[in-house]
């Protein structure tokens, strides 16, 4: 218990100590361009006739203390794993942004170099990707190449203006799909009335190489989502702009995919997002039923629907999940014909002090033929600068039989107890 105490403070005085002295004799020039920046707006390189450059950087760091979760832990099938616990320092991620135009204003393009420093030595540790878009109005803007799936609400484009510093709720992280390759059509049909629909490859392409995809081209996913007084397009989380007027969202998503065992990507990926039974268990895993059947190939079809509401810096937001495995092909009789899980998150938070202080808590739930796993997660978020684009992020993690878990995630499949981590976010 000493060493876990100590390496807590470690991690305190590590993190915060730079930013005591940060904010001490404000500059007030300083403090106005910084809470007049946007975050993820970058700086702009170049802006000429022909096109443009603009940089931007997203950086993040963690503690992590999983110490006081079980060691071990059983599945639905009686099967015990032992669970290797972290109590570690990263430097997490690091993403390089260069997006801009060119030749004609209307086509774009966003390229980046994404690191999970928490995976060194895997496959997809580093990745390089983009997408390019033409944008004939508001109403149509067209785009090929990597794109993350509008499966559920924090897979819009909101990322990282979470409440919680690069984690999404249990829930959330277990029915989503992820990032992959195709073509997306996005837009506002009407005012406060936005959609955006993908064609892509799979469920999730990170981690994998095209030799492991099938040669089928249908995954696809679309979300329609409809917001009032500016709650905003990417619909992101938590009220830190202070709405003077009640802002409100209403969303679903609908989701389906053909879905391989040979399109999977490892279990350690840094997006894993595998299909799995609600107790951890991957549904293409080696032996995952009984000891001699496999999975080769399965449906999958997931539901969403959200809303929220944000005024006066509170906001609270709700999301309901329901997914279907079908068609299930197997080497030898798995036994299951169909699964059925269904689930919520929930998410809550106050700015205590305006654009400096913001408190949160989320829950989530998964009602799952395997399992009925949850999660509250309490923290707070402290803007060191008048903005969000630099924050410190401590939580506590109360989770029962997780069904989610990798490197880059605070959790580990199976966790059941309490887990502390500790973050610095910088996004220019």
């Amino acid at each position: 218990m000493k060493r876990t105490k100590g390496s807590i403070l470690l991690g305190l005085c590590l993190i915060t100590s730079p930013f005591v002295l940060f904010g001490q004799g404000d500059d007030p020039k300083l403090s106005e361009s910084v809470r007049h920046h946007i975050p993820g707006a970058g700086f702009n390189l170049y802006d000429g006739e022909l096109g443009s450059v603009n940089f931007a950087v997203l950086a993040t760091m963690r503690y992590l203390n999983q110490l006081h979760i079980d060691d071990t832990y059983t599945d639905s099938f009686g099967r015990e794993f032992t669970l290797d616990r972290r109590n570690d320092f990263q430097f997490q991620k690091a993403v390089l942004y260069f997006k801009g135009w060119a030749l004609d204003p209307k086509f774009r393009y966003l390229l980046y170099v994404w690191s999970a420093n928490t995976s060194q030595g895997l496959g997809a540790q580093v990745v390089v990707a983009g997408n390019l878009q033409y944008n004939f109005n508001k109403h149509l803007n067209l785009g090929i190449g990597i794109n993350g799936l509008p499966t559920t609400r924090a897979m819009l484009g909101n990322w990282p203006l979470w409440l919680r510093q690069d984690s999404r709720p249990m829930a959330e992280e277990f029915f989503r799909g992820s990032y992959t390759s195709g073509i997306f059509l996005d837009g506002e049909l009407f005012d406060g009335l936005f959609y955006r629909t993908m064609l892509g490859n799979n469920l999730s392409q990170l981690g994998i190489d095209a030799g492991q995809l099938d040669n089928g081209f249908d995954t696809w996913s679309t979300a329609l989502w409809w917001t009032t007084n500016d709650f905003g397009k990417t619909a992101s989380f938590g009220d830190f702009e202070h709405h003077d007027h009640i802002a409100t969202i209403l969303g679903a998503a609908f989701t389906r995919s053909d879905e391989t065992d040979q399109s999977q990507p490892g279990t350690e990926a840094p997006e894993n997002s595998q299909i799995r039974l609600a107790d951890g268990t991957g549904v293409f895993s080696s032996r995952a039923f009984n000891d001699t059947s496999r999975v080769t190939k399965a449906l999958y079809q997931m539901a969403s629907f959200n809303t929220g509401v944000k005024f006066r810096g509170y906001s609270l937001d709700f999301e309901y999940y329901m997914r279907w495995v079908s068609d299930i092909q197997s080497v030898g009789d798995v036994g299951v014909e169909e699964l059925f899980d269904q689930g919520f998150s929930l998410r809550g938070s106050s700015m205590i002090l305006k654009e400096k202080l913001q408190v949160y808590a989320t829950y989530s739930y998964i009602d799952g033929e395997y399992g009925t796993p949850t999660e509250l997660a309490v923290g707070l978020n402290w803007f060191i600068l008048p903005s969000r684009f630099l924050r410190i992020n401590p939580e506590v993690i109360f989770i029962d039989r997780s069904p989610v878990g990798y490197l880059a995630y605070p959790t580990l499949v199976g966790a059941t107890g309490t887990i502390f981590s500790l973050n610095l976010e910088m996004f220019l």
